[in-house]
């Protein structure tokens, strides 16, 4: 029924690394734009990175860009996350969403949630000391 969940998540320390997967149920990534996605509260949901459908090439926003690195599995049907040096304002709800369409420097830049066909729950990742 849901078509992709993010998980992986959970409370680690500054400087620390995560490992975020997403598997996705009932179709093939192979041929989507994949994106993920941060949402903290009181905040607007971010497109942080991003892996094309056309040459598989990877995006990210500048908040991230050397520290997180996006990468796909397709015999297994998951994307990751990792996530390096993490920082305290890296604490959000991580989501992973698919489009046929909508480009990566879109998802990275611009993107809201009616850009993308389909979303996982997401999993948290808390960045505390």
């Amino acid at each position: 029924q849901v078509p992709l969940q993010a998980c992986g998540g959970g409370l680690v320390q500054p400087r620390w690394s995560v490992r975020l997967s997403c598997a996705a149920s009932g179709y093939g990534l192979n041929g989507y734009t994949i994106g993920w996605f941060r949402q903290s509260p009181g905040k607007e949901r971010e497109g942080v990175s991003c892996i094309s459908s056309s040459d598989g090439s990877t995006y990210y926003s500048d908040s991230v860009k050397g520290r997180f690195t996006i990468s796909k599995n397709n015999a297994k049907n998951t994307v990751y996350l990792q996530m390096d040096s993490l920082k305290p304002e890296d604490t959000a709800k991580y989501y992973c969403a698919t489009d046929r369409y909508t480009s990566c420097q879109v998802v990275v830049t611009t993107a809201t949630y009616n850009d993308m066909d389909y979303w996982g729950k997401g999993t948290q990742v808390t960045v505390s000391s």
